[in-house]
């Protein structure tokens, strides 16, 4: 959950820098996606945390992990890329999408099929 935190502040404060000309000259699109994922997971990260508070599991568990590793692959990368010119860890953009989307996977089998649950017949 501090991690989601984390990510929020992050998206925040990038909103009010581009909300105040610092991204005037990069392309609005790939920027207001970025933000949009960072806003996305930063809650979603926190929302895993609150269910673990619940329902104990490693389906969560990797769901926090896959989203966190989401966020760095793909939202600071995106945020470089755009920002700063950075094109060095460009092809790791996919990598970081295809993590959040296992990530929601996990997600829904964690609270489908808590720890310990018992097997069906």
């Amino acid at each position: 959950m501090a991690f989601g935190g984390l990510f929020a502040l992050i998206w925040v404060g990038l909103s009010a820098a581009v909300g105040h000309g610092l991204g005037a000259s990069v392309d609005p699109s790939a920027l207001a996606a970025s933000l949009a994922q960072h806003q996305f997971h930063a809650l979603g990260l926190i929302v895993v945390g609150l269910a673990l508070n619940h329902r104990p599991s490693r389906w969560l568990v990797a769901a926090g992990a896959l989203m966190l590793v989401g966020l760095f692959l793909f939202c600071l990368n995106m945020d470089a890329r755009v920002l700063l010119g950075w094109e060095a860890t460009r092809a790791w953009v996919p990598v970081g999408g295809s993590a959040f989307m296992l990530g929601w996977l996990c997600f829904c089998v964690g609270l489908l099929k808590p720890e310990g649950a018992p097997p069906h017949d």
